[in-house]
């Protein structure tokens, strides 16, 4: 058992490991058809709101879900992400 005065970064080396998250805001059906003809500007509607939650997935694993937002200050106009819901990422698992 690591020793709780430890940094975590000493205590578990995976700590400093970085993963992607992948942020799904909604899905699109469009026709073949439809999407060889796609130009620039061209539009794609949704099947989500801009005030529906988004999901986030580490590889295809759903993590967590939550809301949108535009940061303020030095990072303005970044987009970011609430977390509202963490998911059970035990399930399955035995």
């Amino acid at each position: 058992m690591p020793d709780p005065k430890t940094p975590p970064d000493k205590a578990n080396p995976f700590t400093s490991v970085p993963v992607e998250i992948t942020i799904s805001v909604g899905k699109a059906r469009p026709l073949i058809g439809d999407l060889l003809q796609l130009r620039e500007n061209a539009v794609i509607p949704l099947d989500r709101r801009v005030e529906d939650p988004v999901e986030l997935y580490v590889g295809d694993k759903l993590i967590a879900r939550g809301e949108l937002e535009e940061l303020d200050g030095p990072q303005k106009g970044l987009l970011a992400v609430r977390l509202t819901e963490l998911a059970d990422t035990r399930a399955g698992q035995e």
